[in-house]
């Protein structure tokens, strides 16, 4: 009989593996994982990863897995449930629904011009550094509107962001504790790393614009600390959400053959007379929304959710006590044989109905910035395509990415010229 731990030290070494090998073929579809002495299970049936997430939070919510997050986030949307939870969720879902609608696209589309700018007078770059300061300059505009984030505050973030996050994973599932010293010295990071966060959201706040997302959360009257940990939140999920799928965006841009080309016919088809993209026909960009999507099912930001049982029940003919944890892994959904052909490749003519597909989460609690998150990897698809050329420089194929709290890519390196100056070369 294997010993509640046993699970523990191959999922803090490659839990993608892990997932992986435990809903193999013939897998039962509630897997359990000895990751302490509470029962976790991997759910490996797409249905019924569907109905975990969209059960009533009276049956499954969230747990302690995801209270864990609190040391960072503290009382905001993603560790919140109940009425509260929807209060700042609607407010939230209505700005972005109505900005997607009006103004984003200009300013995210500058953004990404800015950026491409720059990145043509540089022998190459590594896509995730890149990539992912750039998520946070829209997410911040998106919040605050354009320049509300200086260079040292985006540096002062993504720094503090990383130590954030490397605690957090570290303290998943940890077997053993530290030693009092370490534990105290870990601690005392954590606090200056989330004192630096709220300072720089703070500085970030008083230049916010009339009409920013801050403005209405300003509205829902919540308390200093609370509204404090509401952004920070935004930013470090609007950041990773889109900065990790964008690197891998670009390593597809640089390597698949003829997708660039096709994308920038796309984005030609979409510009106005002033050489912008129409928010309104953006939808009918049929090409980049499934090269956003495809780039997701094959490398989805938050790798796995997890959820609690709030009361006695059965799933999958398992009975399950109150306190159990259910995690759902869209690595291993999205690249389920059972549900996908030819799973590990990347393919535009895939069909994403399916409940195996989950980048963002399903149901009440799925991840608010869905509609913004693919926004940007389309908008970054089609403005890069229509003047610029990719050449990845670094391996082909690409290496595996670093299961933290997020999916991190590797190292990816590439050189952008503006069209026409670039010969496509891939080195293997």
């Amino acid at each position: 009989m294997k010993h509640p731990f046993s699970d523990v030290n191959a999922f803090r070494r490659d839990p993608l593996a892990l997932f992986e090998e435990r809903s193999s073929q013939g897998a039962a579809s509630l897997v359990r994982l000895n990751l302490g002495p509470s029962p976790v299970f991997l759910v490996t049936d797409a249905a019924i990863a569907k109905s975990v997430l969209r059960a009533d939070e009276a049956s499954i919510d969230k747990g302690r897995l995801v209270h864990k997050l609190r040391t960072v986030i503290g009382s905001s949307s993603i560790t919140l449930s109940g009425a509260e939870h929807q209060r700042r969720r609607a407010v939230i879902h209505l700005h972005l629904a109505r900005g997607i609608m009006n103004d984003f696209v200009p300013r995210i589309a500058g953004l990404i011009r800015r950026q491409a700018s720059l990145l043509t007078h540089e022998r190459s770059f590594d896509a995730h550094q890149v990539t992912a300061p750039l998520a946070l300059r829209m997410v911040v505009a998106v919040l605050f509107g354009h320049g509300a984030l200086t260079a040292a505050d985006e540096s002062a973030l993504m720094e503090a962001v990383h130590v954030a996050e490397e605690e957090m994973a570290d303290s998943l599932f940890r077997v053993f504790p530290r030693m009092p010293w370490r534990s105290l010295s870990k601690r005392c990071e954590l606090r200056r790393s989330r004192a630096i966060m709220g300072e720089v959201v703070d500085r970030v706040r008083n230049r916010a614009r009339e009409g920013t997302l801050v403005q209405a959360l300003q509205g829902l009257n919540l308390p200093p600390d609370d509204m404090r940990d509401e952004i920070l939140l935004l930013l470090l999920a609007g950041h990773h959400t889109t900065g990790n799928a964008a690197a891998w965006l670009l390593y597809y841009l640089a390597t698949e053959p003829g997708l660039a080309m096709r994308l920038a016919d796309e984005s030609h088809s979409i510009t106005d007379e002033s050489g912008e993209i129409d928010p309104l026909r953006l939808p009918k960009a049929e090409i980049s929304l499934r090269v956003a999507r495809e780039v997701l099912r094959l490398y989805p930001p938050f790798y796995w959710f997890s959820r609690e049982v709030r009361t006695p029940q059965e799933i999958a003919g398992v009975q399950l006590k109150r306190g159990t944890s259910l995690i759902i892994s869209p690595w291993q959904l999205q690249r389920d044989q059972r549900y996908w052909s030819d799973p590990a490749s990347f393919r535009l003519d895939r069909a994403y109905n399916t409940p195996a597909f989950m980048p963002f989460g399903l149901g009440p609690r799925a991840c608010v910035g869905i509609g913004l998150g693919l926004l940007e990897l389309q908008l970054l698809a089609l403005e890069l395509s229509a003047s610029c050329s990719l050449e990845v420089l670094s391996s082909v194929p690409a290496g595996k990415p670093t299961p933290q709290i997020t999916l991190l890519p590797p190292r990816i390196e590439l050189r952008l010229r503006p069209r026409g100056q670039v010969r496509h070369r891939y080195v293997a």
